[in-house]
């Protein structure tokens, strides 16, 4: 497909703004084009901010990841877009916070599309993106980038207009439905804007693992389009729910954990591997230094004893579905060789919100007015330390609309609308432990007002 003139029009203006921002003036003096970088982001599925050895796990192995913290920058403070799936991946997507997203919670509370799986079995109620809610990708194709998705959707139903490729990405392979993602011995895939079948699984069979393929996909994505600037987005389903895995690995001989410990590190330490051979593609193609990967977490680890062994959450309070820290703040490190910092270790508190704008600045594209995220780059890069004090927002609707925000080393949460602020000093108390509201009215005050102004009611889920 043609692409419209103003596109052409645009990546000139862009490519030119790039090289005016990235060029050394001996650079300049060339004639070899400098492109805009190439995107990455790897996306994992109910993974613990204590789950890697970067962030303190002394019991999963995660010598991949581990080397993207060192040859990148490594983030302490960084959160996800919400304390579950789908409005994460909304957010992410979007650029807005999840007082504004179509998608708010798993399931809406009003309309939505009814889940039918293979055989008319019947799932829950999903929300779909609409035509009227543009992505990232939307904007990086639209700036000449190639993008591709492998893993898990979870933002539309079949047939409706929030599918991967009507959003903006010009191949996928994976899951739409985020309980469909629960089976990684899945018989069929979603592709593209069909069907991939996997014979190898039916009536029980364990032929294909379906991350496996993913991986592949991302193998060779970055094969097909290492000629030109591509976005990649990886969202693994690994580890979520169910325990499934190939094998155990080197955690078989670990007798004395609970089984489904020994499952989960194991799935972990796989998704490491598919690390290990993007980035191995990445050297091979010779794409190391003009590629900025991403990796992160959607949310934080289920409340499970499997986690709580394994210390997933660190010492943060909370788990998945809850906006303590334990369900929001997530790992989340970034490589590029020779621009983001190696070995550097940032406090600076940023969201799913900031990933969009972020990646368009990367991209040398214009940033679309009205989104509530703000462009990370200059942190990324080093140019500034910090961007100053600013609030980042979540919410999560269920029987009452459940709030938290960020401000500098404050953070509020409300558990309804006619509840009172909670408040934690995220400096002196990073565990949450002490609500310390009644010493800091002012302070309380101001959260509130924020509170009060980023919620936008939503037909999708009412506000009692």
């Amino acid at each position: 497909m043609s692409r419209p003139a103003h596109t052409h029009v645009l990546q000139l203006l862009c490519l030119g703004a790039f090289l005016l921002s990235a060029c050394v003036p001996l650079q300049c003096a060339t004639t070899t084009p400098v492109l805009p970088p190439n995107l990455v982001f790897i996306l994992a599925d109910d993974l613990g901010y204590g789950d890697l050895g970067c962030y303190g796990s002394n019991a999963i192995s995660t010598p991949n990841i581990d080397r993207l913290a060192r040859e990148g920058t490594r983030f302490t403070a960084a959160y996800s877009g919400s304390p579950v799936c789908a409005p994460s991946r909304a957010v992410l997507m979007s650029g807005l916070h999840s007082g504004h997203t179509r998608i708010r919670n798993n399931s809406p509370s009003v309309g939505g599309t009814l889940e039918t799986f293979a055989g008319g079995a019947e799932g829950g109620i999903r929300l779909s993106l609409t035509a009227s809610d543009p992505t990232v990708a939307e904007w990086l194709r639209d700036g000449g980038y190639a993008t591709g998705i492998a893993g898990k959707w979870g933002l539309a139903e079949p047939g409706t207009a929030g599918t991967p490729t009507r959003r903006g990405f010009d191949a996928w392979l994976g899951y739409l439905n985020q309980n469909h993602a629960a089976y990684y011995y899945t018989d069929h895939l979603d592709e593209n804007d069909g069907i991939r079948e996997l014979p190898e699984n039916r009536q029980g069979g364990r032929g294909v693992y379906s991350n496996d393929l993913m991986a592949d996909f991302a193998v060779n994505f970055l094969q097909r389009h290492s000629n030109r600037p591509f976005f990649l987005y990886l969202p693994f389903t690994l580890p979520h729910n169910r325990m499934e895995v190939p094998d155990l690995g080197a955690y078989a001989d670990h007798t004395g954990w609970p089984e489904d410990a020994r499952t989960y590190a194991a799935m972990v330490t796989r998704l490491d591997r598919y690390v290990g051979q993007l980035l191995a593609q990445l050297k091979r193609l010779r794409l190391e230094e003009s590629t900025v990967v991403f990796f992160a977490s959607d949310n934080g680890p289920v409340s499970a004893p499997r986690t709580e062994f394994l210390r997933s959450a660190g010492t943060l309070r909370g788990r998945k579905g809850s906006l303590h820290e334990g369900g929001i703040r997530i790992p989340m490190i970034v490589r590029w060789p020779g621009r983001v910092p190696a070995g550097r270790v940032s406090a600076e508190p940023w969201s799913f919100a900031d990933v969009a704008p972020t990646l368009l600045e990367l991209a040398g594209l214009p940033v679309p007015a009205g989104l509530d995220g703000r462009s990370v780059a200059p942190v990324l890069t080093g140019s500034v330390g910090s961007l100053g004090e600013r609030a980042l927002y979540w919410e999560i609707p269920n029987e009452r609309l459940n709030q938290a925000a960020r401000l500098g080393r404050w953070k509020a949460l409300r558990a309804g609308l006619d509840q009172p602020v909670e408040l934690y000093d995220l400096v002196a108390d990073p565990t949450e432990s002490t609500n310390v509201a009644a010493r800091h009215p002012e302070t309380v005050a101001s959260l509130r007002g924020i509170l009060d102004s980023a919620h936008i009611p939503s037909p999708h889920w009412p506000v009692r």
